[in-house]
């Protein structure tokens, strides 16, 4: 049988390059790959050789004939994105294949030494994702050493601290870290925050380029009244948290309450869900808070509802997490009238999404503690009393004959004794770097950082100048969106620019070696 990909998929495409036969979509190359929740396996042209088994870093390939239990979905879902019934109008290919075109071999990209002379340093900021997915690129070429900087006492950022501790193929990531971390070329420096410990401007005089990596570290603010009262915090904190984050151990998490409300209906949304109605001694088992896990074990909560402002089809949550989510017995419940009169997506993706949903709302409520995904709900504010926030103020969305999300001007309170905003995440801005308040990035041009105020000096069609040295990587470049593989080529394009700066003559030398900055500690 034909290999599958499961949940854990992190995208970062490493199965790809490894697939003699081309069935893995989308590729980097192609327009779906920065947005595709996962990736697929072709089954009509796998040739079950397992080449991409030892390439995925979290173990989420399998063969068909060894589906682990509650992933038995996942072989329809890949195989919906080739297939197409011809019965069936709505049924189209996504990533039709073209069975004359096969790549030979797995393409290989051996390391080469660098057009320079001497070797380089190279300094990055940040140990998540994005910077280990830099350094391992960087290490690639001999010549190269790496500096990391991170300002907390453990590193890799998002892959330790944003995902939830039951998740734990997707958190075996960090073993692939651990690898690069181990390079003797690299040096990790924690409890080094950049702006405090060290300046900016410093770290440009020590390296010959320096990469910043320092992804979206706060939350989306909500603007509504009421929502700086007590009882209500965002899921970034919470995530934070449970997962022992050093910033959120004294986070104040109150669950006596029967209901707690999270605002936004993405992964993260569902993530804190899911913790919030976990049997407390399954979780002992894993890396989560010990702190936060006696707070679960005293909770009192026996709904949480996950409220979205749009409908089903056009849920945040993605297909991969929402199969996990229900097939591994999580009690959830849908209202069926959510899901009257939507038209019949012609995405695959979606269209299997809402048929989890429908299977979904025609299950009996459960007795146990469960979720409640709401759709077409819109929070227009916090209500409350001097003590904390007691429920928010909905109000009721409909879809109109056009297929437009529009408020119906029905309003309802939904009590809840804790809300947790979940609209996602965002990036800061960094002293001594431009930035862009309207998308919480770093202005760039393939990972150069530039200055849209300043002139453009070269004679070429831009119409900025890059910051000379200076490069960014991650969701503080591209902005939150994608998954943690998706760094994977994201940092090979920043590194990319570096490199090539670096054999033109644009990078200068740092002002102390390696050797000497080594020495100062």
């Amino acid at each position: 049988m034909p290999h599958v990909v499961t949940q854990a998929c992190c995208g970062d495409a490493s199965c790809v390059y490894a697939c003699p036969v081309n069935c893995i979509h989308p590729t980097p190359e192609e327009p779906d790959f920065g947005i595709a929740e996962m990736l697929y396996i072709d089954p009509s042209t796998c040739v079950d050789c397992g080449a991409c088994v030892s390439a995925c870093p979290v173990g989420a390939i399998v063969p068909g004939h060894r589906i682990p239990a509650g992933q038995e979905r996942f072989t329809d879902i890949n195989a919906a994105q080739y297939g197409a019934d011809a019965t069936d109008v709505f049924s189209a290919a996504r990533f039709p294949v073209d069975p004359a075109y096969r790549l030979p071999l797995a393409p290989i990209d051996q390391p080469r030494r660098l057009a320079v002379d001497g070797g380089m340093s190279v300094g990055i900021v940040g140990s998540g994702p994005s910077a280990m997915y830099a350094a391992e690129e960087l290490l690639r070429y001999p010549q190269v050493s790496v500096t990391m900087y991170e300002r907390l006492d453990r590193p890799f950022g998002l892959a330790r601290f944003g995902v939830a501790p039951d998740h734990l193929a997707t958190r075996t990531v960090m073993r692939l870290f651990d690898d690069i971390a181990g390079n003797p070329r690299l040096e990790i420096r924690l409890n080094t925050h950049v702006g405090r410990d060290i300046t900016l401007a410093q770290l440009r005089e020590r390296h010959h380029g320096v990469i910043w990596a320092g992804g979206a570290p706060t939350d989306k603010p909500l603007d509504i009244p009421g929502i700086d009262r007590p009882g209500v915090t965002s899921a970034t904190s919470f995530v934070g948290w449970y997962n022992d984050h050093p910033d959120f151990a004294d986070l104040d998490v109150t669950l006596t309450s029967p209901r707690v409300l999270v605002i936004g209906n993405g992964n993260v949304a569902l993530d804190v869900a899911r913790i919030l109605v976990s049997d407390p001694e399954a979780l002992a088992t894993t890396t989560i808070s010990r702190r936060a896990l006696a707070v679960l074990r005293a909770s009192k909560v026996r709904e949480v509802v996950v409220a979205g402002r749009r409908g089903p089809q056009h849920a945040a949550f993605t297909l991969p997490e929402l199969v996990g989510l229900i097939d591994s017995g999580t009690p959830v419940a849908v209202d069926p009238a959510d899901l009257d009169d939507l038209p019949t997506p012609t995405d695959p993706t979606t269209r299997a999404k809402v048929e989890l949903l429908r299977e979904v709302a025609g299950r009996p409520v459960p007795d146990t503690p469960y979720i409640r995904l709401a759709f077409y709900t819109s929070p227009l504010e916090v209500v409350g009393d001097d003590a904390g926030a007691t429920g928010v103020r909905v109000g009721r969305n409909r879809l109109s004959a056009d297929g437009v999300v529009e408020p119906s001007g029905e309003t309802s309170v939904v009590d809840a004794g804790l809300v947790l905003t979940s609209v996602g995440y965002r990036g800061v801005a960094v002293p001594g770097l431009p930035f862009d308040d309207a998308t919480g990035t770093i202005p760039h041009r393939a990972g150069r950082v530039i200055d849209p105020s300043a002139p453009d000096t070269t004679e070429t069609t831009e119409t900025t100048t890059p910051l000379p040295g200076v490069y960014v990587t991650g969701w503080i470049k591209r902005g939150p969106s994608g998954f943690i593989g998706t760094n994977k080529t994201d940092s090979a394009e920043t590194v990319g620019s570096l490199l090539a700066d670096l054999e033109a003559g644009v990078l200068g030398a740092p002002h102390r070696t390696r050797r000497k900055l080594l020495a100062r500690r």
